[in-house]
């Protein structure tokens, strides 16, 4: 899936030693719920079993690394289902959605682009009903992603003890109806 300026593809073993540059950034993980990544070979780890399903994707900026397109390095990631489990307020068939990019490319709108083609790669290829989501109210800028890409709050907040620092960070509830 791509645009003209990104590219999701999956995770590759390669990817780790870039993955853990990235997921290492101690403001990163914890604004999604999962703690800073202490080495490439637990990167590698997540490369392995969280990321490795149809429905999680490197997010990459064509021109990046290398050359463009898929050879270049992963800034980020996002993925629906399996790899994000999280304590939602799900309906049954409802799956989880998550995203996170690299600090250095933090307010590029690259996270809203991302979402949008996740959006529209499940309306064309599933019968997915709605998607469920939310942010740590104390990163809002989360929340605006989702907003633009047509979430909805769902007047619901929680807390999940089971995300990275979760006992005391409310959760703000955002939903995606698929189909009218």
């Amino acid at each position: 899936m791509e645009t003209e300026r990104i590219l999701l593809r999956p995770w590759r073993d390669s990817d780790a030693e870039t993955l853990f540059r990235w997921a290492s950034d101690a403001e990163v993980g914890p604004r999604a719920g999962w703690p800073p990544h202490k080495s490439v070979e637990e990167s590698l780890e997540i490369i392995r079993t969280l990321f490795n399903n149809d429905t999680t994707w490197a997010i990459v900026l064509k021109g990046s690394g290398e050359g463009s397109g898929e050879s270049g390095e992963p800034i980020g990631a996002i993925g629906y289902g399996p790899s994000c489990d999280c304590k939602l307020p799900a309906r049954d068939g409802e799956p989880l959605m998550g995203y996170w990019v690299a600090k250095p490319y933090w307010n590029q709108g690259i996270c809203t682009e991302a979402l949008r083609l996740m959006i529209d790669h499940i309306r064309q290829n599933t019968d997915i009903p709605s998607l469920i989501s939310g942010h740590f109210i104390d990163n809002p800028a989360s929340g605006r992603v989702m907003e633009k890409c047509g979430f909805k709050e769902t007047g619901e907040t929680c807390i999940d003890p089971t995300q990275y620092q979760g006992s005391n960070r409310p959760i703000r509830v955002l939903r995606l109806i698929l189909t009218q």
